[in-house]
């Protein structure tokens, strides 16, 4: 949730900031700064009508001191003014209201370093290793024509048992899985991140808080009923979450939270993208890392844990690359993001299986996150996000960059105490 305040004090800068995400957003902006000003001028009639009661009530109080009966002109001008003061005051409880909602919808402000643009054809690649990248004697297969016909994913009986958009591992290839995600949390344990098993069902307030709602409740799944709760799209949510409505000491900072765990997505907004495979499910495991820092640290904590999600790809010596979003391509709650794309040999391009992101107070603010700086008064903190990665789209990448001509795959070096098996096939 951006600050009010900023958008009081500096309306053009953040339109600006706003409209460089997308110019679709100018009708939301321009109705928030048109009710904030509704929601303002109500405040200040009705403040001054108070003061004008307070004078007539007054004047009728010296008169019953005097033990005289106040003119009924008085009388009955203190009843209009207590009455259009009580107009004012639900007006602008209406608005206030309604800013609220508004003020929620609103994504967070892109930091100023974020290169501008209008698609994600804008983003900037800052970084590739290509230093295992392997040059095949034959046409790469993709994973779900390896995977099936190793044995090892059936996606025929997964549609059965769930429909379109899931899968099932089975044998070696559930084993695999098991391995990357625990050598995923093994790795991210050494970094100084703390293993975290959280509840998968959340309840609206968390969605709310770290931004899923209420923009995107379309893309979710829950429960049925009034208090109805939500299967978690992400780990973020329910570890960024962990502290809503505390203050911390500085001290104890920086959390570092990391969590393997399913994640729920309906993929509205995907319809005819990635049916193919393991890329684009409706469940899919991943393993999350979370970050809460103090406000002057947030920065290099992005570059540690695009650093510590990245290096599983490098212990996998899986070529990869890191790409710098621009304004139009941030999700809802980053002022900042890195993506780590994976090579895919089968397709020859790189696809994304990391988002590390700083959200700078735009969570904390929305679930009351804050800590106390020594000898100051509490800050709202920052919260950072990232997959330390997704393990299907993991899965799937070992499958395709360690398949060979028979039709086996290799499983990488440091998969292999995890495995037990160093072949598939």
């Amino acid at each position: 949730m951006i600050d009010i305040k900023l958008l009081r004090s500096s309306p053009e800068y953040v339109k600006k900031a706003i409209l460089s995400r997308s110019a679709k957003n100018a009708d939301l902006i321009e109705r928030i700064f048109s009710v904030d000003a509704a929601y303002r001028k109500s405040i200040q009639e009705a403040e001054a009508l108070r003061n004008e009661r307070n004078a007539v009530s007054k004047e009728i109080s010296s008169y019953k001191i005097a033990k005289k009966e106040p003119p009924p002109e008085l009388t009955e001008k203190a009843s209009k003014v207590k009455e259009a003061m009580y107009d004012f005051e639900t007006k602008a409880q209406s608005f206030e209201k309604e800013l609220e909602a508004l003020i929620m919808t609103v994504p967070n402000l892109p930091q100023e370093s974020v290169p501008l643009g209008n698609s994600e054809a804008d983003n900037k690649q800052i970084y590739e290793d290509i230093s295992f990248k392997k040059e095949f004697s034959f046409k790469p297969s993709d994973h779900h024509d390896i995977g099936e016909k190793l044995g090892i994913i059936d996606f025929e009986r997964a549609a059965k048992l769930s429909g379109a958009r899931f899968s099932m591992l089975k044998g070696k290839g559930a084993r695999l899985e098991r391995a990357i995600a625990q050598f995923m949390l093994d790795s991210h344990a050494q970094n100084g991140y703390e293993e975290i098993l959280p509840p998968f069902l959340v309840n609206s307030k968390t969605m709310t808080g770290t931004g899923q709602l209420p923009k995107f409740e379309e893309d979710l799944y829950k429960t049925a009923g009034e208090n109805p709760l939500y299967l978690i799209p992400t780990a973020e949510v329910p570890l960024t979450n962990i502290f809503a409505g505390e203050i911390l000491e500085e001290n104890s900072l920086p959390i570092k939270f990391t969590a393997h765990t399913p994640c729920f997505r309906q993929e509205a907004g995907s319809y005819g993208k990635d049916t193919r495979g393991l890329i684009r499910n409706h469940q899919f495991n991943k393993v999350e890392l979370v970050w809460i820092t103090a406000q002057e640290n947030s920065a290099k904590a992005l570059d540690e844990m695009v650093s510590h999600a990245s290096g599983i790809l490098k212990a996998l010596k899986i070529p990869y690359r890191i790409i710098e979003l621009c304004t139009a391509d941030l999700g809802f709650s980053s002022s900042k993001t890195y993506d780590i794309e994976v090579w895919m040999p089968s397709e020859n391009r790189y696809r994304e299986i990391s988002s590390c992101s700083n959200c700078l107070d735009f969570q904390a603010r929305r679930m009351n996150l804050r800590y106390r700086p020594k000898g100051d008064k509490p800050k709202f903190a920052h919260t950072l996000n990232g997959s330390g990665l997704a393990v299907g789209r993991t899965f799937a990448a070992v499958l395709e960059n360690y398949q060979k001509e028979d039709g086996s795959v290799e499983v990488p070096e440091v998969l292999r105490k995890y495995t037990g098996f160093d072949r598939i096939g």
